[in-house]
């Protein structure tokens, strides 16, 4: 490695590193100021708190960080260019292609350390996050399924909820079902209401329950009971997981946590789906970056830094509207989870690639 392939890698992780730095404490103390009212009201303990904030950093940092690295990379690319350095290099005899590969090497080596960190340790933080969030600032399960609850347990077995109270452990219009391999109802029980009491034990109370069973086709066996306790093979939880739940589960379990939750016929397959495919292209989206930031910061302008930087914070924005918008599609409309997660990287892919060409000029 050439010096200055280490000077550039050396700017390249230093100035993103300060970057999250200095803004790291002001996103910390903003976040506090708007939630320091709801700790007292809520009468959270300093020790959650202080928790809250370890998870928040890992959480704002996954969200954030290809835009502070975009931002850092303009910012010293810039520099360099203003202090005419780039064109020293240039007209050194080195081509601007071999001037990319430091940014090369920094865009895999952040990228690589998010892919490792969301291995297991951004997940935890991201449940933490979120629980605390649920806990204290939405008490009344927002974050969950309540109506028309539809959910395969096993290869055999059915259930249906028309609603739900999480803050009760209760349902209401509860059907479970067995039907055989052949596509036979066997087994079918209703009952109005049935209630949580006791979740490790799986142990369920049942209100005015009807059974019918099915001995032979044309013969069945039907029974009512006002009250029954019985058990079954599924905790409350597992009717209706939380709506972040793929956010916590590290990426070695999620693609499981994925196909067990097509097979119960989850709702949120295109939510899980879409993280999923986040944990990849996220990272991707980093070397992205990195190329466009250099066309845009390389050439020397009249107006300076301002310009460049004018021009990345649009962009900036431009990358996370196109994120956030086809998010939301596939929550909310069925947009396919896959071409969510990777329409930005190559809309941007498309702009990096004219940039480039002109930058090359």
């Amino acid at each position: 490695m050439k010096v200055i392939d280490k000077y550039i890698l050396k700017q390249y992780l230093g100035t993103f590193i300060g970057l999250l730095m200095l803004f790291v404490p002001i996103s910390i103390l903003i976040d506090l100021g708007e939630r320091m009212e709801k700790f007292r009201e809520n009468h959270v303990p300093v020790s959650e708190i202080i928790v809250y904030y370890k998870a928040f950093l890992l959480t704002f940092f996954n969200i954030l960080f290809p835009i502070f690295l975009f931002l850092s990379i303009i910012w010293f690319t810039s520099r360099m260019a203003q202090r005419t350095e780039i064109v020293a290099i240039l007209n050194g005899g080195m081509s601007f292609g071999r001037f990319l590969v430091p940014y090369l090497i920094g865009a895999l080596l952040v990228s690589g350390t998010v892919i490792w960190l969301n291995t297991n340790i951004i997940p935890k933080a991201r449940m933490t996050y979120n629980e605390f969030w649920s806990k204290y600032f939405n008490k009344w399960g927002h974050y969950r399924d309540k109506n028309d609850v539809y959910r395969q347990i096993d290869s055999t077995h059915y259930v249906y909820i028309s609603s739900i109270n999480h803050r009760t452990k209760t349902a209401y219009d509860f059907v479970w079902e067995k039907i055989d391999t052949t596509h036979q109802l066997k087994y079918r029980l209703y009952a109005n209401r049935i209630k949580l009491e006791n979740d490790s034990l799986k142990k369920y109370r049942l209100y005015n329950v009807t059974k019918r069973r099915i001995i032979r086709p044309g013969k069945e066996e039907v029974t009512q009971t006002a009250v029954m306790d019985t058990v079954f093979p599924f905790t409350f939880n597992d009717l209706t997981p939380v709506n972040y739940i793929a956010e916590g589960l590290p990426t070695t379990e999620l693609s499981a946590f994925i196909e067990k939750e097509k097979l119960r016929g989850s709702q949120n397959i295109d939510r899980y789906l879409l993280e999923k495919y986040r944990r990849i292209s996220l990272p991707v989206s980093a070397f992205i970056l990195t190329f466009i930031a250099v066309a845009v910061a390389s050439r020397k302008r009249r107006g300076g830094m301002g310009i460049n930087l004018a021009i990345g914070i649009s962009l900036a924005f431009v990358y996370i509207f196109f994120d956030k918008i086809f998010g939301i599609m596939t929550v909310n409309a069925g947009f396919s989870p896959f071409l969510a997660a990777w329409i930005p990287n190559f809309i941007f892919i498309l702009l990096g690639i004219y940039l480039l060409k002109n930058a090359q000029r």
